[in-house]
């Protein structure tokens, strides 16, 4: 038994004054972050977002509630900043559900004392609360109206944002929680 395992988990929905101030600063760091993407030619709208690592480490790190705060909130921000309002609303939805799906993965698995291990398990629990938190733009054929089929949404919308978002994720996810463990070890966090 490792020194992790005896570290009491807090409950999966708790909300607390650390949940509050993490789930801030992380929505606020995504939101300025999120600002450096770029459009991929011939989708709508979908833009290659490294700051989305963000969100599945925030739910991973703080829990399912500050997942959902900085994807919900800082994804809304950025399309604010950007000039869309809240067209896109639903897409910032989706971007929280990935943070609350991350939180509650990752809540669940036992602790994992190997980093290499911690490491692509991250990596991969991070592309699978991708992969369904982003199942929620299929809102998009009901929201836009404008003639979305399901064939559109798979191609022009899902697809290429869960490729984009993916990457980020599975790259920059298990990046930023390496650079944190030996920093909550210290805290006993």
């Amino acid at each position: 038994m490792n020194a992790d395992a005896a570290t009491p988990r807090d409950p999966v929905l708790a909300i607390s004054s650390r949940t509050v101030v993490f789930g801030a600063v992380g929505a606020a760091l995504y939101a300025v972050l999120g600002l450096f993407s770029f459009f991929i030619p011939g989708t709508q709208s979908v833009a290659v977002r490294p700051a989305f690592a963000l969100v599945p480490f925030f739910g991973k790190r703080f829990g399912v509630i500050a997942g959902f705060f900085v994807g919900l909130v800082g994804n809304a921000i950025i399309d604010l900043l950007q000039g869309y309002g809240l067209t896109y609303w639903n897409w910032s939805v989706a971007n929280g559900l990935v943070g609350a799906i991350a939180g509650l993965i990752f809540a669940y698995l036992p602790p994992i004392s190997r980093e290499s291990v911690r490491l692509v398990v991250t990596a991969l629990g991070s592309l699978l609360a991708t992969a369904i938190g982003l199942l929620f733009v299929i809102t998009d054929i009901w929201v836009q109206g404008n003639g979305i089929d399901f064939k559109t949404f798979l191609t022009l919308n899902y697809g290429p944002a869960l490729l984009a978002d993916g990457i980020a994720v599975v790259i920059l996810t298990p990046a930023l929680d390496a650079i944190w463990e030996p920093l909550s070890k210290r805290t006993g966090r």
